[in-house]
């Protein structure tokens, strides 16, 4: 018989945390805990001011600092994603602030600009030296840094990322033709980096009115709208992709968005949408796509997109698809499997009632694993 505990608890709470993702990156205005959106970190003022003192040579334990520029298009309003892979595997996963810096530390050692959870998946930086370093934007081609800085008290600056728009499925955003509602929005992006959500969300919403076709507008109209909490979130995001069905960015959230209201099929209409656009994806759009499928019944490609998420996520920003391709695996009676990766996820997860609920399920699991396999 197949082993069947907790599939509502576990996948349809991993679900509703699906949020959280997107609450490590950025939070609310109020609270937001990393560069990603924090209004105080991207503007580089208050407790991040000191990225450029640490940019000077390096402190304690080696780490790289970087720049991306964009050519040819603004730059975007989302934080940009660097991704460090070795041999083809990725190894490490930042974010580049509104100034374009990022930061590349030691996964054993605490900064004031990346805030990170140690993790053992995580590759400290002296790990990555010989690997490749790209920003991963849809809609742009990035040019490649490669890491040869090999002494701690070298200068840890390994050069600048450029990104361009680029050919192809996705578009990058663009600005509106309307003049007002470029104003607006310059007005809102202002506001956000100043800590005022209200202010930027009042702004955008003159800026769409303005122009409604303006899909950038919409889609960051969206993301103010859900963190907080606002009904309209999903219709903003909605609106994003109606008029610009090519921009990718807003269907990870309308993935999200619809999984909450356990509208499955709407997920994996999002989530396949963005990954014929972006086949790349993040690991965010990879969980949902298995989330989706999985409640759809389509199991083998819901452990396909959990393993893509995974091996993608060395920092596990979807924090829930381990748990998920665990649900998978011992559904289908790979116990000794699917018992490793529940003891791996309580490595990284931080004390709750989530580690209880997998501390239980460990010990179901023990049961059914011979000794010699566990």
């Amino acid at each position: 018989m197949r082993y069947r505990i907790w599939i509502a608890a576990g996948v349809l709470a991993g679900v509703a945390l699906g949020a959280q993702a997107y609450g490590q990156k950025g939070g609310t205005a109020g609270a937001a805990t990393s560069t990603g959106t924090n209004p105080e970190a991207a503007s580089g003022v208050g407790k991040y001011s000191n990225y450029d003192n640490m940019a000077e040579h390096q402190h304690g334990s080696m780490h790289f600092t970087g720049k991306v520029k964009v050519e040819d298009a603004a730059f975007p309003w989302d934080p940009i994603p660097v991704v460090v892979t070795c041999n083809g595997v990725v190894r490490y996963r930042t974010e580049a602030d509104a100034k374009g810096n990022f930061v590349i530390q030691d996964s054993g050692r605490s900064s004031e600009v990346v805030p990170s959870k140690s993790n053992s998946q995580q590759a400290s930086a002296s790990q990555l030296i010989g690997c490749d370093a790209e920003a991963s934007v849809p809609g742009f081609q990035s040019s490649k840094l490669h890491i040869a800085n090999v002494n701690i008290m070298d200068n840890p600056f390994i050069g600048t990322i450029a990104l361009h728009p680029a050919p192809g499925a996705a578009s990058a955003p663009t600005p509106s033709s309307n003049k007002d509602a470029m104003k607006d929005y310059d007005k809102a992006r202002s506001d956000w980096l100043r800590n005022n959500p209200n202010g930027a969300e009042h702004n955008l919403q003159k800026a769409v009115k303005a122009d409604p076709q303006f899909a950038e507008a919409w889609y960051q109209l969206g993301k103010i709208q859900q963190i907080k909490n606002e009904p309209d979130a999903l219709g903003s995001f909605q609106k994003a992709v109606a008029a610009d069905s090519k921009f990718v960015p807003p269907y990870e959230h309308i993935a999200e968005l619809t999984g909450l209201q356990k509208k499955w099929q709407d997920v994996v209409n999002a989530t396949s949408t963005a990954l014929k656009l972006d086949p790349v994806g993040t690991p965010q759009l990879w969980y949902f796509d298995a989330v989706g499928n999985y409640n759809l019944g389509k199991t083998d490609v819901a452990e396909a997109s959990a393993r893509k998420s995974l091996a993608m996520d060395p920092q596990h920003l979807a924090p829930n698809t381990e748990q998920l391709l665990a649900v998978i695996l011992a559904n289908k009676g790979e116990y000794a499997e699917a018992l490793a990766h529940l003891k791996n996820s309580l490595t990284y997860m931080k004390p709750g009632p989530s580690t209880e609920l997998i501390k239980q399920q460990i010990a179901q699991l023990e049961k059914l694993v011979p000794a010699g396999t566990k």
